[in-house]
């Protein structure tokens, strides 16, 4: 039990942090609501998934080629820059009157939780990385291949812990805050995105030259 709340621990620990993701879902939930919000975390946690299957599967080696990081920098940078700006270019929506939002459908968010985390390279660095090393521990024999498993779902656990209690804070500060105060609250997560996505251009470029 203990090694479970270990791994507990470890997916919300990992998940906790504002990166870029984290940012554009609690921008989400302050524009569009809990569900939104929670929708865009079960696609980041979809794509969690994914990359978890590719791990362990062995496909790991490529994804951590240096052409597929370049390709995962240069579209992460286009993803949060696209989204940032235009976050930024649409602060002026956020109204505590509901009549006054856009309509957004619930597969929207998801898709969107989807693609930006399924373009953010420090997704896979964390999988290649944390999960790899619980994998070699499975490969060693001191783990079986069910307790892998087990810990594996652990870990999403944690993390969808994390992207349920965001969802909940960004949605429930609609009620708490001002108009004027969620549309500060949504520059800075919206400026947050922008300066990750350049940040992953100069990786790029790195990558490139």
């Amino acid at each position: 039990m203990n090694s479970l709340m270990t791994y507990f621990i470890l997916g919300v620990s990992l998940a906790a942090p504002i990166g870029p993701v984290k940012a554009t879902l609690l921008n989400t939930g302050i524009k569009n609501g809990f569900f939104h919000a929670w929708f865009f975390g079960l696609g980041a946690i979809a794509t969690d998934i994914l990359y978890m299957l590719m791990v362990y599967f062995g496909v790991g080696q490529f994804i951590d080629s240096p052409m597929m990081k370049t390709f995962l920098w240069s579209f992460g940078f286009f993803v949060l820059m696209y989204t940032g700006i235009e976050n930024l270019l649409t602060v002026n929506n956020i109204s505590m009157d509901a009549k006054y939002r856009k309509v957004v459908r619930l597969r929207h968010s998801f898709l969107s939780g989807l693609l930006m985390a399924l373009l953010n390279p420090l997704t896979i660095l964390f999988w290649l990385g944390i999960y790899g090393s619980i994998l070699v521990g499975g490969a060693s024999g001191s783990l079986s291949g069910l307790e892998v498993i087990l810990y594996s779902i652990t870990i999403l656990l944690g993390i969808t812990l994390v992207d349920l209690t965001m969802a909940t804070i960004s949605s429930g500060s609609r009620k708490l805050l001002s108009t004027s105060l969620l549309k500060t609250v949504s520059i800075i997560s919206s400026l947050s995105m922008i300066a990750f996505g350049i940040y992953f251009g100069i990786q790029a470029y790195y990558s490139l030259f």
